[in-house]
């Protein structure tokens, strides 16, 4: 028998305020435990609440960039639950008027574009955190992420394979970042992921016993879990032993399964009621048009405008709009050194080789464009060779050199005077007369190596042309002599 999955993805998403949701305290993640806590995100009694327009603001631009029917009006609600990280007994959000429907985003996974249609997006406030200590066998609380805002984007089941689940999740992250909503980095926590997944026959209308996988914050393991629970369903369905439930399942990473965590809750449990102490807000048509027009140009767009006006290849284009900190990069150093190829080779080629092996994410990479451009145009000006310029680029990217006073006062300007290379590169070939031999005797391959050996003799600073050029006379002229 044929089974399909079927999957709906609840993604949690903190909004790039520099304050929380309802009161002043930072919401900047990597403070020390409870360091940013006051009596209001703590949940204290009594505690007035006061809406950040910054979060509706970013509420809004994610709307525009899901396609979504804006409402005229949004309020907040309260939703009921008892967790340990959640200290007021309940959570802020909005049940009965979200901030946005009915929308959609356009993915291409293996099986084509597709669209993926969007019950609502909500604002509401993020709980704290626990952290379980196994050697004492407790968990430590911070509620340092208490009330720091973010949007649930709600998708309808739409999903059918682990690749739409990721093709969705990079595009919304694209979607997001691009427009500033948030920083989207999953290794902090700021793009969570639910995956709700039922299995049926294949071809059937009805949808199976659901189950929830909470707070996913890695692609792979997102693909990994689906996997698993895809099978562990059919499984069960197969054996008719009755074990599926509808319930909220935690994902193990190491032991590559699901485990139970609780019964799924239904809307009657977290008995929603209106909050009495915030405000509806309107929503006007002004307001919008305002945040409409200050979006700045999203991934797709600019990876359109890379590949067809600056004609870089797909390749690389995807590489550069997969992150808003390289598009950044790209376009301020291009506007330094006006040459889009070169620009994209070293940033894929050089600078991001530099990065991976400091241990440091693509978002995370920070460097002086004008100072990066520097360096490209001492190799284009033919004042340092590439070899040189790549370590330069380490030196400016490390230690924010300045490449031109680093160039001169360290000597490291190209050498292409021939008549001070010739003699270095006759003591490469008296001292590897076997290479040479192996050369005239017609393998061309060590080549390559008698070039690496002239290249140390002059420091790396050759120019390689030069050196290529008058090593091939100097390998025909002993041949001739030989002869």
């Amino acid at each position: 028998m044929n089974y399909e999955v079927v999957m709906g993805l609840e993604v949690h998403v903190e909004l790039a305020t520099e304050s929380k949701l309802f009161c002043s305290c930072s919401a900047k993640f990597g403070a020390e435990a409870n360091e940013n806590v006051c009596p209001a995100c703590a949940g204290m009694p009594g505690m007035p609440a006061v809406t950040n327009k910054k979060a509706v603001e970013l509420g809004i631009a994610a709307a525009l960039v899901t396609n979504s029917a804006i409402a005229q009006v949004m309020s907040f609600d309260k939703k009921s639950y008892f967790y340990p990280d959640l200290p007021a007994g309940y959570q802020i959000t909005q049940w009965f008027a979200p901030i946005c429907k009915d929308g959609w985003v356009e993915i291409e996974a293996g099986s084509g574009k597709k669209r993926i249609t969007l019950k609502q997006i909500h604002i509401e406030e993020d709980a704290g955190k626990l952290v379980h200590e196994p050697r004492t066998r407790s968990s430590l609380v911070d509620y340092n992420r208490t009330s720091v805002p973010l949007v649930e984007i709600v998708s309808n089941p739409d999903f059918r394979s682990a690749d739409e689940v990721v093709a969705y999740l990079e595009k919304l992250r694209s979607l997001l970042s691009f427009a500033g909503v948030s920083d989207c980095k999953m290794q902090e926590g700021s793009l969570r992921c639910d995956v709700n997944i039922s299995v049926r026959e294949e071809g059937s209308e009805v949808l199976g016993t659901r189950t929830e996988i909470k707070n996913m914050n890695s692609l792979k393991a997102i693909a990994r879990a689906i996997d698993y629970e895809s099978r562990r369903h059919i499984g069960a369905i197969e054996a008719g032993s009755g074990e599926l439930i509808q319930e909220t399942r935690r994902w193990d990473d190491d032991l590559g399964e699901t485990f139970s965590m609780r019964e799924k809750e239904t809307a009657e449990d977290y008995r929603y009621f209106p909050n009495p102490e915030l405000m509806p807000i309107r929503i006007d048509e002004q307001w919008i048009s305002s945040i409409r027009d200050s979006l700045p140009e999203p991934a797709h767009v600019k990876y359109e405008r890379m590949t067809t006006q600056l004609g870089l290849p797909e390749h690389d284009s995807k590489i550069i709009t997969g992150s808003l900190n390289l598009s950044r990069i790209y376009e301020q150093t291009l506007e330094c050194f006006n040459n889009p190829k070169e620009v994209a080779n070293w940033i894929i080629g050089e600078l991001l080789s530099i990065v991976h092996a400091a241990g440091v994410a693509d978002d995370d990479c920070a460097i002086d464009c004008a100072k990066f451009a520097g360096v490209l145009r001492l190799v284009e000006g033919k004042t340092i060779n590439r070899a040189v310029g790549k370590k330069l680029l380490a030196k400016v990217y490390s230690e924010g050199v300045d490449p031109d006073e680093y160039v001169a006062k360290h000597g490291l300007g190209m050498v292409s005077d021939a008549g001070a290379l010739e003699p270095l590169l006759r003591e490469v070939l008296e001292e590897n007369a076997k290479t040479v031999a192996e050369y005239l005797g017609g393998s061309q391959k060590v080549f390559g190596f008698l070039i690496g050996q002239a290249m140390k003799k002059t420091a790396g600073k050759a120019d390689p042309a030069v050196i290529n050029e008058l090593m091939r006379k100097l390998l025909s002229d002993i041949d001739r002599k030989s002869v």
